[in-house]
C-alpha cells in the first residue's frame, strides 16, 4: 500500500499544488433569509433518463429547469420527462442554436486545427445558459451536470443565499473526485490531491456576471477569474455527489485536458502565492512547464507501487505517458498568447451581453418567448414528445460522455 504523500515530500522543489482550497472562502452555515432558485441550467450529452434528479430537484424547488442538450441527449425526451412531473423546462438542442448567437472566441480560434483544439461542446452550453438567464431576468441560477446528484435541495438554496455576497458559489462534492487524469493518477499513487469548485455544481448570479466558459478543459476555473484573479467565491458544505467515471479509460481524454490542465495549474499556482494572471509571462511558462514534466514523471514513477492491478497499473501509464507527449508540444509563447486572447474574449463577451440585452426590448417575456426571440422554438403540447418510460438509462463511453 502506497503511503500518503505530501506535496513537499513529493520532490523538492514542489512540482504540483493538489489544493488550491485557500483562494475559497469556506461557508458552514449559511446566514438565513429568503432566497429562491430561479432555474438550474444542465449542460447534457447522454440519453434522458440522466436528467431525472434534475427534473425531481427542479420539481422540489419550484424553479425552472433548462437543459442545453446534444449528442445522446434530445430537448424532446428531456421536455417529456420534465412536463410529466409538473417542471417548467426550456430544452433547447444545440443543433438549433446559432452560431451568431455567441461570440467567434479568440481562444478558440487560437487552438482551431491543433492538437490543442478540445472537441466538446460544454463550454458552448454553458455560455449559451448564462446567455438565456441573462435575458430571462434571471439572478440565482445554479450550473449542474448530468451526473451530479443534490441529495438535498435545501444546500442549493443555501448556496444561492449567499450570491449576495460571492460571485459564485460551490458545494462540496463528494461521491468520485472529479479531477484531470494526472491529477487522478496522482492520488491513485499516493499523492494528496483536493477537488476545487466547480461548473459541475455551481451557483451564479446570472444578472451581474461577466464571466464566459472559454473552449478548453477547465473552462469553469477560468470563468471564475477576473483579469486578474479569482473572483469572490466560495465553498459551502453542501453536498453535491459525483457520479463514478473511469479517468483512464482512453488515452485520448488525457491528451484532450493537458493544455487546459497546465494553464489552470499554472495560473492558480500564482493565485496561491498571492500573484496575478498578469505574472504568467514568457519565463514563468518556461520554468512551470518544466515542473509539469517532472510532476508528471515523477507520478509515473510511483505507479508500479500503487495498490491497483496490473492492468489497472497499466492503463494509468498509458494515460500519463499521452499527457506528458502532449505536454512536450505546449509551448511558453502559446500559454502567453492564449491568456491574452482569453482577456480579449472577455471583453468581447461583456459588449456581447450588453447588445443582446438592447436587442431584446420585451419585458415580463416567459421562457418561451425568450427562446423564440433567440430563433429557438419551443413545443407547448405535451403529446408531441416520447413518453418518459422510454428513456434510455445506457451509459455511453467515458469519451462521448465528458
Amino acid at each position: 500500500m502506497t503511503h500518503a504523500i505530501t506535496a513537499a515530500s513529493l520532490d523538492h522543489p514542489v512540482l504540483h499544488h493538489g489544493s488550491h482550497r485557500n483562494l475559497l472562502t469556506l461557508v458552514a452555515e449559511p446566514r438565513l433569509g429568503t432566497c429562491e432558485v430561479d432555474a438550474i441550467i444542465v449542460p447534457t450529452s447522454r440519453p434522458a433518463g440522466y436528467l431525472r434528479r434534475a427534473v425531481e430537484l427542479a420539481a422540489k424547488l419550484r424553479c425552472t429547469l433548462v437543459t442545453l442538450n446534444s449528442q445522446h441527449s434530445r430537448a424532446s425526451q428531456a421536455r417529456s420527462l420534465a412536463w410529466s412531473s409538473g417542471v417548467d423546462i426550456a430544452a433547447v438542442d444545440m443543433r438549433d442554436v446559432s452560431p451568431a448567437l455567441l461570440p467567434a472566441f479568440g481562444t478558440t480560434s487560437l487552438l482551431a486545427g491543433t492538437p490543442f483544439a478540445r472537441g466538446t461542446d460544454t463550454s458552448r452550453k454553458r455560455n449559451m445558459g448564462l446567455l438565456v438567464a441573462r435575458l430571462a431576468g434571471w439572478k440565482h441560477v445554479v450550473f449542474l451536470d448530468d451526473d451530479i446528484t443534490i441529495p438535498d435541495p435545501q444546500h442549493l438554496t443555501d448556496a444561492v443565499r449567499l450570491l449576495h455576497q460571492f460571485d459564485g458559489v460551490g458545494l462540496t462534492v463528494g461521491g468520485f473526485p472529479d479531477n484531470s487524469v494526472v491529477c487522478h493518477a496522482h492520488r491513485e499513487t499516493g499523492g494528496v490531491q483536493d477537488t476545487f469548485v466547480g461548473g459541475g455544481a455551481l451557483a451564479v448570479n446570472a444578472a451581474s456576471c461577466e464571466s464566459f466558459f472559454p473552449d478548453v478543459y477547465n473552462e469553469d476555473w477560468f470563468f471564475l477569474l477576473n483579469d486578474t484573479r479569482l473572483r469572490p467565491i466560495a465553498k459551502t458544505t453542501g453536498l453535491a455527489v459525483q457520479k463514478p467515471y473511469d479517468p483512464f479509460a482512453s488515452e485520448q481524454r488525457a491528451r484532450t485536458e493537458e493544455f487546459g490542465d497546465v494553464l489552470a495549474e499554472g495560473v492558480f499556482w500564482l493565485l496561491d502565492q498571492g500573484k496575478r494572471v498578469q505574472d504568467a509571462d514568457e519565463d514563468y511558462w518556461r520554468k512551470f512547464l518544466a515542473k509539469r514534466l517532472d510532476f508528471i514523471n515523477g507520478v509515473l514513477r510511483r505507479v508500479d507501487e500503487a495498490d491497483v492491478s496490473l492492468a489497472e497499473c497499466e492503463r494509468m501509464k498509458s494515460a500519463l505517458r499521452a499527457a506528458r507527449g502532449r505536454c512536450t508540444l505546449i509551448t511558453p509563447d502559446l500559454c502567453v498568447q492564449y491568456l491574452k486572447a482569453w482577456r480579449t474574449d472577455r471583453g468581447k463577451w461583456r459588449r456581447h451581453l450588453e447588445k443582446q440585452e438592447r436587442t431584446f426590448t420585451a419585458k415580463n417575456q416567459d421562457m418561451d418567448e425568450v427562446l423564440l426571440m433567440l430563433g429557438i422554438s419551443q413545443p407547448s403540447s405535451f403529446t408531441n414528445t416520447v413518453h418518459s418510460s422510454r428513456f434510455s438509462t445506457r451509459v455511453p463511453s467515458a469519451s462521448q460522455s465528458r
